[in-house]
């Protein structure tokens, strides 16, 4: 007579056999290691793909390989001509050594984020606002280059980072734009006198060319009849050559 009780040894081994091996598996993906302690010790780096633990004994941490992008908070900065602006930064990097991520810092994650706030309000502070607009770019090699040389002990690789928004006060704005509006001014200034140099400076050729040229004053002068002849107008005016009342003026000095 077939009797379960007879069986539920065997059934419960069965069942902890399952589940010990189920404990034991591990896969990990293709962008994922896992850094591995046997009885606190560090065993190595698992991955990618199927492998083995012993449950109970060992302990796995999943580190991914893949760049992180990471948003720096608004950070309240004193630029060194004693201006404070408020500038956000977002910074690229990954793990390029799992177990040191892992046993060298207690959180890489949260080192790397504080890291870049204290970095970020440090270079800032050195340098002027007129550069930090202008010099964006190497300013943003200056960042990723000190936060790079920080980080590499943990196994971390900063790729990249970019200051994002660079938040004026008011009255610094104002000041801004009225500086650019000054700017502006100027160079329409020098741009029109440039202008009246080229004009006076043509101007005094043709007077030389019409005083070797007489005849040719003349036809300027019938030139000019024509023009204002063109237009419909109640009042016409003749301009005078200076050399026709030139002889009236000399015989009244005669007398």
């Amino acid at each position: 007579m077939f009797n379960l009780f007879n069986y539920v040894p065997v059934l419960f081994v069965a069942v902890l056999f399952i589940m010990f091996v189920a404990s034991a598996v591990r896969i990990l993906p293709e962008y994922e290691r896992g850094v591995l302690f046997r009885l606190g010790r560090l065993a190595g780096v698992r991955g990618p793909g199927l492998f083995f633990i012993i449950p109970g004994i060992d302990r796995l941490v999943r580190v991914t390989l893949r760049t992180v992008v990471m948003d720096v908070p608004p950070q309240d900065v004193i630029t060194h001509d004693n201006v404070t602006v408020k500038v956000s930064a977002v910074i690229y990097f990954r793990v390029m050594e799992p177990q040191r991520a892992v046993v060298d810092v207690e959180n890489y994650l949260y080192a790397t984020s504080q890291l870049s706030q204290t970095t970020l309000r440090s270079v800032l502070g050195q340098v002027d606002l007129d550069e930090l607009l202008a010099n964006r770019e190497k300013i943003n090699k200056e960042l990723q280059e000190i936060l790079d040389r920080h980080t590499g002990p943990w196994g971390v690789k900063v790729a990249n980072v970019e200051v994002k928004n660079i938040d004026l006060p008011q009255e610094m704005q104002r000041a801004i734009a009225k500086q650019a509006e000054a700017e502006r001014e100027r160079r329409a200034k020098i741009i029109h006198a440039e202008g009246e140099l080229q004009a006076s400076e043509k101007l005094a050729q043709a007077a030389v060319i019409l005083a070797a040229e007489p005849t040719a004053l003349q036809l300027r002068y019938l030139q000019t009849l024509t023009e204002i002849a063109a237009e419909k107008n109640s009042t016409t005016i003749f301009p005078v050559p200076i050399d026709l009342i030139k002889m009236f003026l000399e015989r009244r000095d005669k007398v």
